[in-house]
């Protein structure tokens, strides 16, 4: 089976059978190579077999930054991704560095399946979301204690349920909330009709409420980031 690219460039967020979730970062300096470096993971993906170790998508969404291109795939296991490196990854990669020299492969991160989602409102099917915000939270995994990313997880719903009543995200879609295998990491993976959309939620002017003081002035946490992207591609098994 060769690998097959949908059209639509989104993954299948709620597919069965997902065990890990692997999500790296790179660094290509231009808008111009941005597209370049998704043509070239294509070409290089498409010309070969599907690597049949586990892998059940792969998807590449590129930064509003114009720098950045973010990797989300899908797999059974931990393990199987470790195969796949073992015997798959060095020629691919060999063969998109060779069409865009100067690739910086900034960071890789493993979590486990969806923790907990939401969904603002249903999509029609196959509607490709404007934007896509990473969102991702960053805890002392040492000085934590066990809980605490789930904790911080549900005020995050808490502020969310209070948000449905006082201040609507018209343009949000939906989110799917990662935790890191190592335990000191939540990413968000939250789909928006529009980056504008996503702008004016943040910048609404209204007091901060007491739900989401206590997610964003939680003392646990020591880091955090929020980037926004656009699905450029989306590749699984053919049948």
């Amino acid at each position: 089976m060769n690998a097959v690219a949908h059209p639509d460039a989104r993954p299948d967020l709620d597919r069965p059978g997902v065990g890990a979730v692997l999500v790296s970062t790179w660094r290509v300096g231009t808008p111009e190579r941005q597209r370049a470096a998704v043509e070239a993971i294509r070409k290089a993906w498409e010309s070969r077999e599907w690597p049949d170790l586990g892998l059940l998508s792969y998807s590449v969404l590129a930064g509003t930054d114009g720098d950045t291109l973010l990797h989300y795939s899908q797999w059974t296991e931990q393990d199987a991704y470790d195969a796949f490196v073992r015997t798959y990854r060095d020629d691919r990669n060999a063969e998109i560095d060779a069409a865009v020299p100067g690739i910086e492969r900034v960071e890789l991160r493993r979590y486990g399946a969806v923790h907990r989602s939401t969904a603002r409102r249903a999509t029609a099917t196959g509607e490709l979301p404007g934007v896509v915000v990473i969102v991702e939270a960053d805890f002392d995994a040492a000085a934590g204690g066990a809980g605490q990313r789930e904790e911080w997880v549900d005020h995050v719903f808490a502020a969310l349920e209070e948000d449905a009543a006082t201040r609507p995200a018209s343009g949000g879609i939906s989110g799917r909330f990662h935790l890191s295998v190592e335990g000191d990491r939540v990413l968000n993976y939250a789909e928006w009709e529009s980056e504008r959309a996503h702008a004016d939620w943040l910048a609404d002017d209204a007091p901060l409420s007491e739900a989401w003081r206590r997610v964003q002035h939680d003392p646990r946490l020591v880091g955090g980031r929020v980037k926004r992207y656009t699905p450029a591609l989306s590749l699984s098994a053919g049948v």
